[in-house]
């Protein structure tokens, strides 16, 4: 699951941190923080894929995979 919070700085309270628990209850979460304005002008690598057809096409693909268990494991300790 991926979640987007934007909110102010002076919002971040109690309540925020309720919200998470209950949204990944018993989840380990990587939280990532960024200013708001930072992220609007970067180039999301995600959106840069889904801008061609034929990228956009294979990465619904992997996402699918994921989702029915389809994942290929890799051992990078061992290259085969």
């Amino acid at each position: 699951m991926y979640t987007t919070y934007r909110l102010k700085t002076d919002e971040l309270g109690e309540d925020f941190l309720d919200s998470l628990r209950a949204l990944f209850k018993d989840k380990t979460i990587e939280i990532a923080v960024c200013e708001a304005e930072a992220e609007a002008e970067a180039d999301d690598e995600t959106a840069y894929l889904l801008r061609s057809q034929a990228n956009r096409k294979r990465l619904m693909e992997a996402i699918e995979n994921v989702r029915h268990g389809h994942t290929v494991q890799v051992d990078f300790n061992n290259p085969t």
